[in-house]
């Protein structure tokens, strides 16, 4: 099956009545991206990989990545478990002028038309325009952007990535036509700060502009081919997570909105922030047309527990050699209070509840830490102590009981990588089954 029909055959299964979905894994964490891959491979299905402006750009980005880095780095790890690239989709979450929103519009737009050029170059499949942002010289103090001006703003970036597109068809002409998620209600990447007091679920009258007038713009830009591409629209189902709470998705207050999508019969909607919902809340969101999933931060904090406890665990089995114990813990948040940029502005109130939230956040601003030189040697170091001293039994069930009970039933091995993998599956596969048609036909 083409890369393309992955997705869209998505939105033809939603249509048909089917309650089925895709969930977008969005982080650069070696780990996360290694179990996902290796999901996918045991689930005969096909996976989607996500990176934001932020992340990775033509400057590098927090991650140090440009767009065709990342591609090459998930690929690499995609081939040495044996993962068939044909099943491997990237994508390109919130790409336009946010990373320079503090520039003129002109300037910001000239670098998101950069970036969206590399990311589609670089082989990127589905690309979320996202212009909902108000720059340098858009007076937002005295009012809201302008749906016309974000419309405007998205044609703009889909004209660059159609011309982009073309370029690599010269070159192959085999190559995917890239898929576009359009939208006026977008969370802000990274997720909610701790300020966050409520949601409003996107309003019927509001999506139908937003469709009309992102279709005029595009229709004005002679991008009828790229429309008819157009998969998905990012609302807000009034679903968020800040620090310490998790707005839980209610349907009833959705309804309205999901039951206009019939008048749609080629977008589905794209749900951010979807992190931390409850199982039956992630069905009810695919069931109500929310066919795109997208997951992040929920997948590294996952992740950080599992190293966390690991950090425990080590403390116990080497009390007695305390200066070889890894001091995981303590060393990232020394950090962490070196280097704040990547937390300050989310985490508020005085020195105890910020120590907290350092450590155990739900926004896991953590994520952003792993890949700091002392970091990486300390969880480096916590991974060989447990390899060489093998975790007893009735230890990792103090730690990690459900852990335990799978190596008891000869269902995970009893490896230090292994249990940190089985941490961040309990997530995935939570998404896998609430969006139900991911598995490939074979």
């Amino acid at each position: 099956m083409p890369k393309t029909k992955l997705l869209t055959e998505i939105v033809e299964r939603q249509k048909r009545g089917y309650a089925s979905g895709v969930y977008a894994v969005c982080t650069a964490n070696q780990f996360v991206i290694q179990t996902a891959l290796e999901k996918g491979l045991n689930d005969h299905s096909f996976v989607l990989i996500e990176s934001t402006c932020n992340q990775v750009n033509q400057y590098g980005g927090y991650s140090g990545m440009k767009p065709a880095d990342f591609k090459k780095y998930v690929y690499t790890e995609a081939k040495q478990i044996g993962f068939p690239l044909e099943r491997l989709i990237l994508g390109g979450d919130h790409l336009g002028p946010n990373p320079w929103q503090d520039q003129s519009a002109e300037s910001a737009m000239n670098q998101a038309e950069q970036l969206i050029e590399e990311y589609v170059l670089s082989g990127y499949l589905k690309i979320h325009l996202d212009t909902s942002m108000g720059l340098g010289d858009d007076l937002l103090g005295i009012k809201a952007l302008e749906m016309e001006v974000i419309a405007e703003r998205a044609a703009r970036l889909a004209l660059t990535a159609e011309k982009a597109y073309q370029k690599r068809k010269k070159q192959n002409t085999a190559v995917a036509a890239p898929v576009y998620v359009i939208g006026s209600e977008v969370p802000i990447p990274g997720g909610a700060d701790s300020s966050e007091t409520g949601l409003q679920v996107t309003k019927t009258v509001d999506l139908k502009e937003t469709v009309a007038v992102f279709k005029d713009y595009f229709a004005k830009n002679n991008l009828g081919d790229a429309w008819a591409r157009v998969i998905a629209v990012v609302v807000q189902p009034g679903v968020e997570f800040d620090a310490y709470s998790v707005h839980d998705y209610q349907r009833e207050q959705a309804r309205e909105l999901s039951q206009s999508l019939r008048e749609y019969p080629g977008l589905v909607f794209e749900a951010h922030s979807t992190d931390y919902q409850k199982d039956a809340a992630l069905r009810n969101l695919v069931e109500d047309g929310f066919a795109i999933l997208k997951v992040g931060p929920a997948l590294t904090f996952a992740l950080r527990e599992a190293l966390f406890l690991l950090n425990r665990i080590e403390e116990e089995l080497l009390q007695g050699n305390r200066e070889k114990c890894s001091n995981l813990i303590s060393t990232l948040d020394a950090v962490m209070v070196k280097n704040p940029a990547n937390w300050k502005s989310y985490y508020n109130g005085n020195e105890q509840e910020i120590r907290l939230a350092r450590k155990f956040s739900l926004s896991d601003r953590i994520r952003y830490y792993w890949e700091f030189p002392e970091v990486k040697r300390s969880v480096g170091q916590l991974l060989d102590n447990l390899c060489k001293h093998k975790i007893p039994l009735s230890v990792l069930s103090q730690y990690m009981p459900e852990q335990y009970k799978k190596i008891r039933e000869g269902e995970l091995k009893n490896q230090p990588h292994s249990l940190i993998k089985d941490r961040i599956l309990n997530v995935l596969d939570s998404y896998a089954k609430a969006v139900n048609c991911q598995r490939l036909v074979n």
